[in-house]
């Protein structure tokens, strides 16, 4: 199952409504044009719902409509105590000047609308913020999962492991190849007994469980190998969060068996069993080389 960068959509789609809103606005698509004239307030009721009076230039005309006024302006402004003899208020309004509806008043009870631009501003907005937010959340599990530290006491117990078995190995197919040939020990000089001898003193040295180590190293090598290839995305963050969901399900499963082969490699000493085996590596190593 591939992962779906649903987050990632949900922002894009954001992003692309905040850019139409910017270019609605910038255009003034959505604010018709208009210029302020003054209004006669004939009647006023005490929420602002009232009657009104214009000039209208379009039509050559004295107009009257229902308006929707202030209702917190001065009461200087409103009948009877306004200074007008006529008795009547006074407010100010936006008349259109384009259009089919020109002459019309503006009305401020529909102007708190939102308009196109508004709409895909607030969908815009909303949408990158549920992107960014699901986005962080839905990436916090795998920011958590990234074991860096841990994989890598895994790849260096299995390479001690691997080191450990390969080193054992090499004693013994030196010691079998100088009992073929039928080289002794005290035969050592520079050729075939200097290497007889070394391959000894590993193998005295890597103590009388130098097979058994040898056989934990192969077995667990192999365990670590197989165990290090699922958990390849938790070795860092940027491959943990390119990962699908099924490849971090793995991951997780796969560090937590990793976490139970490392503590039971503590608790039996297997480092250091494995260091010991190891002894004679670089006393080993050139020769098989050289052999070859």
């Amino acid at each position: 199952m591939s992962h779906v960068p649903f987050f990632r959509w949900v922002l894009t789609l954001g992003f692309v409504l905040f850019a139409c809103a910017v270019g609605l606005y910038a255009a003034g698509q959505d604010l018709p044009e208009a210029r302020q004239i003054d209004l006669t307030v004939l009647d006023e009721e005490p929420d602002g719902s009232c009657r009104v009076r214009w000039d209208d230039p379009y039509q050559n005309r004295v107009r009257e409509a229902s308006y929707q006024c202030d209702p917190g302006r001065s009461d200087l402004l409103k009948a009877p105590q306004y200074s007008d003899s006529s008795g009547y208020g006074w407010e100010t309004g936006f008349m259109l000047t384009k259009g089919p509806e020109r002459g019309n008043l503006e009305d401020l009870a529909t102007g708190d609308d939102l308009g196109r631009a508004d709409v895909f501003l607030l969908f815009g907005t909303s949408l990158i913020a549920v992107g960014l937010i699901g986005g962080n959340l839905r990436a916090l599990p795998r920011v958590l999962g990234v074991q860096t530290r841990l994989i890598r006491r895994a790849a260096d117990l299995s390479e001690a492991a691997m080191s450990a078995a390969e080193d054992y190995d090499r004693a013994v197919a030196e010691v079998g190849e100088a009992g073929r040939h039928g080289i002794l020990p005290h035969d050592a000089d520079m050729g075939s007994g200097s290497r007889l001898v070394t391959a000894l003193w590993v193998l005295r040295e890597a103590g009388p469980q130098a097979a058994e180590t040898a056989a934990i190293g192969r077995k667990l090598t192999s365990r670590i190998h197989a165990l290090l290839d699922d958990a390849a995305p938790a070795t860092g963050l940027r491959s943990m969060l390119q990962a699908g969901p099924t490849a971090r399900l793995n991951a997780a499963q796969a560090v937590a068996q990793l976490c139970v082969l490392l503590d039971d490699a503590e608790r039996n000493g297997l480092r250091e069993r494995f260091a010991q085996a190891s002894l004679g590596r670089e006393l080993l190593r050139p020769t098989c080389r050289h052999e070859k």
